[in-house]
Order: C-alpha cells, then structure tokens, then sequence
C-alpha cells in the first residue's frame, strides 16, 4: 500500500484529500502545516507528498526546497496545490522541482490521476536507476582504466617525442605538441576532479552528521565575473570563442565559486562537445522566482527523449559512432551538487536541431 502525505492548514481540505485517497486504497499521513509535514516526511519517508502552498510560516515553496535538498527525500514526488495559482505560478512550482501542480478546487478522479501517474513515473525511475547502477558495477572496472589511462598515454607518450626529438623539431611543431599535452592535461584532471568530487559527496551524504557547509551568496556583479571567465576558458580550450554569446543579467546567486564554476562549465562542456565549430554556443544567465536560471544553449546533434530520460552517472550516448572523451561524471556531480542546494536541471533537445540545459538555483 503506497503511503501519500497530505500537508495543508485547511482542515476541510485536507480531511477530504484524505478520505478520497484512503476510499482509493492508499494510506495517508496528514500534516497542519509546513514544518510538521517536512519532520513526519522524515520520519515516514512517504512514496508522494501533496502540499498546499499558501500556509503560514513554512509555506509549500519552502517545503519543497527542503525535500530537494534532503537525500532521502530528493527523489520522492511532490504535487503542489494552491487557491491562488497567480500568487504562485505553475511555471514557478514546475521550475523549484514539483513533479506537478493542482488548482483548488479539483475532482477526486483528477487526484487520483495525477497520483497515479506521479507514483507509475517514479517507479519507473527506481527501477532504471537500480538497472543502471547494477551496469556501472560490471562494467565501471573497464571504463574506468580507459578514461584515466588514454589521457596519460598521450601526455607520456607526446613527452617523449619532445625530448627524443628536441633538437630537430621546429617551433610551431613544439607548441602543437605542447597543445597537445595541455589538453590531456586537462582532461585528466577534469575526470580526475568529477571521480573525487563524487566521492566526496557520496561520502557527505552517507554520513548523517554530515551538513553541507553553507556560503554567503555571491553579488551580481561576482556571478557574472564567475560564469564568464568560466564560459570563455572552455570556449577557448574547444577553439569556440567565436562562437560564445553571453547574455548575463547581474543577480546574486547562492552557493560559492567554484559550485558556480562547476555548473557553468559542465553544461557548457557538453555543448562545445555535441555541437559544430561555428555554431552558436549561448550562455544565459536571468532572476526567476526566487532563484536564479543558468541556461545554455547549443545547435547541436541533440538527443532523443529516451537519451534525456537516462542522464545520469557514467552514461553516455552513441559512444561507438560518436568519440566522446571522459566518463559522462561532470553530469552527475552537477546532479548531486544540485541535489544538494535544492536546485533542479531540466533538458530540452530535438534531435538535429540541438539542446538547452537549463538549471535552478533557489535563494536560501
């Protein structure tokens, strides 16, 4: 019997909500308002959370923000209802993380489908990320080897050549050859980075003592200074600068630099990386709601939705037709480091046309 918590300070409302759901074969937990329904969710761990959003203290929006940000909650779906959906737009409820969003008054057969739908998904979800870890450990002993070794063979190897050959190379075939060595260099490093910052995250959250160190926001004008230096740095080192079109509106944003950097630079990573030379590569960066949006957009190959649905550790797409350097972990940091500031990363792609990423920051 799937477990549903129903939080909202209307009685009648919510006594209804639970008759409804209990008459359909569920079991209900009920909460008055925000901050008892976050304490009993961690306590029950129910399969589907609903929640009102206008409700005093703790509202809806801050309820959500908790769950997204608490691991054992991440996960699990959250519908949002509301009286007054121009107090708190769909858009706004759709962009912190709900799974889906109600206007009060709704019939009991629109609950119920909506529940069911949200519970159908994310079983769904449970048992692809299961067959997918089941994969990584089969097979993460040769990934990883690959991935770590390629690199360093060219550096090695590209050394080498240098001092075996030193006295008869020209000038220009030294700098490619350095080139060379810089970017696997940073290839290196760059795998080397996203395996150990896993790691690390892996081991925060299997510590429950644990609690992720909290930075004073960054103003607009360092928000900006971040995201560009980064942008133009991976612009430069996949030969793109042409290509690079900022449009960063100022606006505070939370966490620290090198999260921000971490953000920037992984999604802009994977569009230099799936996109032609002299495409344009878009960087945008504006206010919503009570966060900030970090969107970038490319003119690439695009994925189809069934490659969208399985973003996660380690994965890649098309590997034997397309070459795709590293191991698909930047995703999966920015996903963990996501999970952690209670943000969200939504993906937009038609295949042959290209893709946004676009990823929330809620202010703490």
């Amino acid at each position: 019997m799937k477990r549903i918590l129903i939080i909202d300070d209307e009685e009648p409302m919510r006594m209804t909500i639970a008759m409804t759901l209990e008459a359909a074969g569920y079991e209900t937990l009920q909460a008055v308002s925000g901050a008892p329904g976050l304490a009993l969710a961690r306590e029950q761990l129910p399969d589907l959370t609903i929640c009102d959003v206008n409700m005093p203290e703790m509202d809806g929006t801050a309820v959500l923000r908790a769950f997204r940000a608490d691991p054992d909650l991440a996960s699990r779906p959250f519908i949002m209802m509301t009286g007054n959906p121009a107090q708190t737009p769909q858009r706004v409820g759709m962009n912190l993380g709900a799974d889906d969003y109600l206007v009060k008054p709704f019939k009991a057969t629109d609950l119920i489908a909506c529940i069911e739908m949200r519970l159908k998904r994310a079983d769904l979800h449970w048992r692809v990320e299961g067959k997918t870890l089941q994969e990584l450990r089969t097979t993460l002993h040769s990934v990883l080897p690959h991935e770590f070794f390629t690199p360093l063979a060219g550096i090695i190897g590209l050394s080498e050549v240098m001092r075996e050959e030193a006295r008869d190379l020209t000038p220009d075939q030294i700098v490619n050859y350095a080139t060379d060595i810089e970017r696997s260099g940073q290839r290196l490093h760059r795998t080397l980075r996203n395996y150990l910052k896993i790691l690390d995250l892996d081991q925060a959250q299997a510590d429950p003592a644990a609690k992720p160190r909290r930075s004073d926001p960054l103003k607009p004008a360092e928000t900006v200074a971040v995201i560009e230096s980064t942008a133009r740095a991976v612009a430069v080192k996949h030969a793109r600068t042409g290509d690079l079109h900022l449009k960063l509106s100022p606006c505070a944003s939370p966490g620290d630099r090198d999260t921000l950097s971490v953000f920037t630079e992984e999604l802009l990573e994977n569009a230099c990386s799936f996109s032609r030379q002299g495409t344009p590569v878009t960087v945008e960066l504006f206010a919503e709601g009570n966060g900030i949006v970090l969107r970038v957009t490319d003119k690439g190959r695009g994925m189809a939705q069934e490659q969208i649905n399985r973003i996660g550790a380690f994965m890649q797409f098309d590997r034997k037709r397309y070459e795709q350097q590293g191991l698909g972990l930047g995703l999966s940091v920015v996903g963990r480091l996501l999970q952690r500031a209670g943000g969200s990363l939504n993906v937009q792609s038609t295949v042959g046309e290209g893709t946004i990423a676009s990823l929330s920051l809620p202010n703490a």
